[in-house]
C-alpha cells in the first residue's frame, strides 16, 4: 500500500529492546573511520581487510562516498578523507560551547608564553584534540584537531583520567597499554600512582610519554564531574628550565580558572 506523506512514518524494527541498526550506515560510518584515524592514502584491499568488508559492498560504499565528496582518490586509485568531511568537522568545533569558552584565553596564553596549547576531550579510552594554538618558533608542537591519541601516554589524557575513580579508568581502558615511546605507562599499577600523584599535584605532566623529546603540561578542566576535558601546553625539552616550567603551570591553572569561570 501507497504511504501517502502526512501518513505518520512507521516506528523503527527493535532488537534486545533497542532500535535496530542499518548495517550500510555502519559500515558508512566504519569507512569514514577509518580512513580519517590513517595516515596515508588506502587501498580497496587495505579497507576491505581492515574492515573485514565484502569486496564488491566496500567498492559500493567507497564509490558513494567518492561521489558526494566525502572521501578522495590519487592517482593510484587509493582512498583519503575529502572536504565534506573536513567541513562536517570544521563545524563540530566551531560550535562547540567548550570550544567557544577556550579560544580567547587560548590565544592569550599563546602569546604568554610563546608555546603551542591543545584542547582537547576525553572519547572512549583516547584523547580527541578540539582547538590547536601552535607555538611562534620554529622548533613547535603541531597536532591537527581531530588526532586522537591514547589517554594513558598524554599529559592531557592522565588530567583528564585522575578525575575518575581508578574502578572507571580501569574499566575505560584497554586491556594492553600500547606504549608510543619507552617513556609510556604500560603497567596499570604504576598508572594508577602517577594519576594518584596528578591529583594531589594539580597538573598533569607528559614526561616524553606521547612524544621524544617533547614535555607536556596539563590541567583538567572542571565543566563537568568527572572532567572530559584539559587545557595543556607541550614544549620541546631543549627549551625548557625551571622557571619556564613554573611559569607555564602557574599561567594554566590560571587560565583553567578563566575558562570554568
Amino acid at each position: 500500500m501507497t504511504q501517502h506523506v502526512s501518513d505518520p512514518l512507521p516506528e523503527p524494527a527493535e532488537a534486545g529492546g533497542g532500535v535496530r541498526s542499518v548495517k550500510s550506515a555502519e559500515r558508512t560510518i566504519a569507512v569514514l573511520e577509518y580512513l580519517s584515524s590513517a595516515d596515508h592514502a588506502l587501498s580497496l584491499r587495505e579497507v576491505t581487510t581492515g574492515l573485514c568488508l565484502p569486496r564488491a559492498s566496500a567498492y559500493a560504499l567507497l564509490a558513494t562516498l567518492v561521489n558526494t565528496g566525502w572521501i578522495e582518490t590519487d592517482d593510484a586509485g587509493r582512498y583519503r578523507i575529502g572536504l565534506r568531511a573536513l567541513r562536517a568537522g570544521a563545524s563540530y568545533v566551531e560550535h562547540d560551547d567548550v570550544v567557544k569558552r577556550a579560544q580567547t584565553v587560548m590565544n592569550e596564553l599563546n602569546i604568554e608564553l610563546g608555546e603551542t596549547i591543545h584542547l582537547a576531550r576525553l572519547d572512549g579510552a583516547e584523547i580527541v584534540y578540539l582547538a590547536t594554538n601552535i607555538s611562534r618558533h620554529s622548533l613547535a608542537v603541531i597536532s591537527r584537531p581531530g588526532r586522537r591519541l591514547p589517554s594513558w601516554a598524554t599529559g592531557l589524557g592522565k588530567a583528564i583520567l585522575a578525575g575518575r575513580p581508578w574502578d572507571e579508568v580501569d574499566q575505560l581502558l584497554p586491556e594492553t597499554l600500547e606504549p608510543r615511546t619507552v617513556h609510556t605507562f604500560t603497567d596499570r599499577a604504576a598508572l594508577r600512582t602517577e594519576l594518584e600523584e596528578i591529583r594531589r599535584r594539580g597538573h598533569a605532566i607528559d614526561e616524553q610519554e606521547s612524544t621524544i623529546g617533547l614535555r607536556c603540561f596539563a590541567v583538567a578542566l572542571d565543566f563537568a564531574s568527572p572532567p572530559n576535558e584539559a587545557l595543556s601546553c607541550s614544549v620541546p625539552v631543549v627549551r625548557l628550565d625551571a622557571d619556564h616550567e613554573e611559569a607555564i603551570v602557574t599561567a594554566l591553572l590560571r587560565a583553567r580558572t578563566r575558562i570554568i569561570r
